[in-house]
Parts: C-alpha cells; sequence; structure tokens
C-alpha cells in the first residue's frame, strides 16, 4: 500500500517538499532507470540521465494539468532528456548519419521469442546497447516507448522510411546476436527410471 495517494505526491512536489520528491524519485527509480539505460552509453550515464529527467519533472511539475497519466507524463520527460543527451554535441555525428531509403537485402534470422525471454535483463540491455546510436535510439522509441516511424522521425529529424531502416537494422543485428549466444532453450529429453 503506498504511503501518499498520487494527488498527495503532485501536491507535495509542486510545494518542493522534499519528502514528497524524494518518495517519487524512490518509487521511480527502477523504472525510469531501466529507460535511461536503455539509451545511455553506459550505467553512470544512464544514472546521469535519470537525475536529469527527474530534475525536469520537479522543475515543471506545475504544468502536469491532472489528466491523463502521471507516470506517462513522466515517462515522457524521462525519454525526452534521454533524446536531449543523444542530440547533444558529444554524439550529434552519429546521429547526422543518412541511410538510404531503400534498406539492403539480409537474411531473415528466426529467433523464437522464448530465446529471447530466456535471457536475463542485463543480457539483453548489453546487446542494445552494441546498437549503432541511431539504430538503437530508433529500437527503444520504437519497441519500449511504442512511437510510430512518423512521430521518431519528427523527434530525430529524420525520414520516416530512414526510421523504418534503422528498426530493421537493430532488429537484424539483435537477431544475429541471439542467434551467435545460442539464446534458443536447451530441451532435455526425460529419462524414464
Amino acid at each position: 500500500m503506498p504511503l501518499y495517494s498520487e494527488k498527495e505526491i503532485i501536491k507535495g512536489c509542486q510545494d518542493n517538499d522534499r519528502v514528497y520528491q524524494e518518495y517519487l524519485y524512490k518509487h521511480y527509480y527502477s523504472l525510469f532507470l531501466k529507460i535511461c539505460a536503455r539509451y545511455a552509453k553506459s550505467m553512470e550515464d544512464a544514472e546521469q540521465l535519470l537525475n536529469d529527467g527527474f530534475l525536469r519533472i520537479f522543475n515543471n511539475i506545475n504544468g502536469f494539468r491532472q489528466s491523463g497519466s502521471f507516470e506517462g507524463w513522466m515517462k515522457r520527460i524521462v525519454v525526452n532528456t534521454c533524446l536531449d543527451y543523444l542530440k547533444s554535441k558529444q554524439l550529434k555525428n552519429a546521429m547526422q548519419i543518412s541511410y538510404a531509403a531503400s534498406m539492403p537485402e539480409e537474411g531473415n534470422i528466426e529467433v523464437s521469442t522464448q530465446a529471447v525471454h530466456h535471457l536475463e535483463f542485463k543480457e539483453l540491455l548489453g546487446m542494445i546497447q552494441t546498437l549503432p546510436p541511431v539504430s538503437k535510439t530508433v529500437f527503444n522509441l520504437y519497441v519500449f516507448d511504442g512511437f510510430s516511424h512518423k512521430e521518431i522521425g519528427t523527434m530525430l529529424d529524420i525520414s520516416e522510411s530512414t526510421s523504418s531502416w534503422h528498426l530493421h537494422h537493430a532488429r537484424n543485428l539483435l537477431q544475429k546476436k541471439l542467434k551467435s549466444v545460442n539464446a534458443e532453450p536447451k530441451m532435455y529429453e526425460q529419462k524414464r527410471v
């Protein structure tokens, strides 16, 4: 059972009450750190993004209109914080790479969804971290955050077809990595005794 209601937390944070801010931070720390880790280059960067995201949440909480999901509103701020990081000077060169609208012919590699379920979150995150920056960003926005290619194109200043290419490219790379680590579950025969 939560200590405070959502309305109490929002009001407390609007009043800059540290007790409510700390409660909100601790309550959403794990969820938002996972989001940041998908976009960051390292866990240290992810933690910095998380703190930057919470700072934006606290600075803009008076702008929450009490309509819609409070968690969704905060998640959007955290994702936008991550996107701003990716657009920053240190990664700007990687973001300006443009790819042809046509997708290269690559063999389709089929990996069962059961294989993904057998991976630990950290292993999957590690594989996602190795993706090229733009492909990783598009993959995260599309798969985990539910944005359309049109929305992603607007956010990253790329075309819809380029966004689609990056998603395809990321999926192919991840499928190859899954295949290479033999993520398929082993089937054991049951012996009768």
